[in-house]
């Protein structure tokens, strides 16, 4: 029951690049947290170059303007491992598929419970399984 949000700063992706992306994400999602295949939410946000701001080099990673903030909402419960061999996965996949440079992968997930979601109709559906 993933959400995902990817922003990046335009005119860096063409629509068929931004397609692999969500398609490469939800793979590594599979792969790494056993979500169902149908489990497809995403929203992507393009944004002018006044509008995005970034580090070029926090942490000693140097980033370009191909950049992709990917924030991740899901239910809580993996482990370290799990959320670490996730983000080298999603990194790896996006370089070969995109392609795009590993360092431009910037990667967050929040955690939530079951009753933070609600998948319309005004009900908590992931509490009544």
């Amino acid at each position: 029951m993933p959400f995902i949000r990817v922003s990046y700063m335009k005119p860096q992706y063409e629509p068929s690049q931004l397609e692999r992306v969500s398609q490469t994400i939800m793979h590594a999602l599979i792969q790494h947290f056993n979500v169902p295949a149908d489990d497809l939410f995403q929203v992507f946000h393009a944004h002018d170059p006044a509008e995005f701001y970034y580090s070029n080099n926090y942490l000693g990673v140097e980033r370009s303007n191909e950049l992709l903030l990917i924030q991740i909402t899901l239910k809580s419960g993996r482990k370290t491992e799990q959320k670490t061999s996730f983000y080298r996965t999603l990194a790896e996949q996006l370089s070969r598929t995109v392609p795009m440079r590993t360092e431009d992968v910037f990667v967050v997930l929040i955690d939530t419970e079951f009753e933070d979601w609600s998948f319309g109709n005004g009900i908590a559906q992931m509490l009544h399984q």
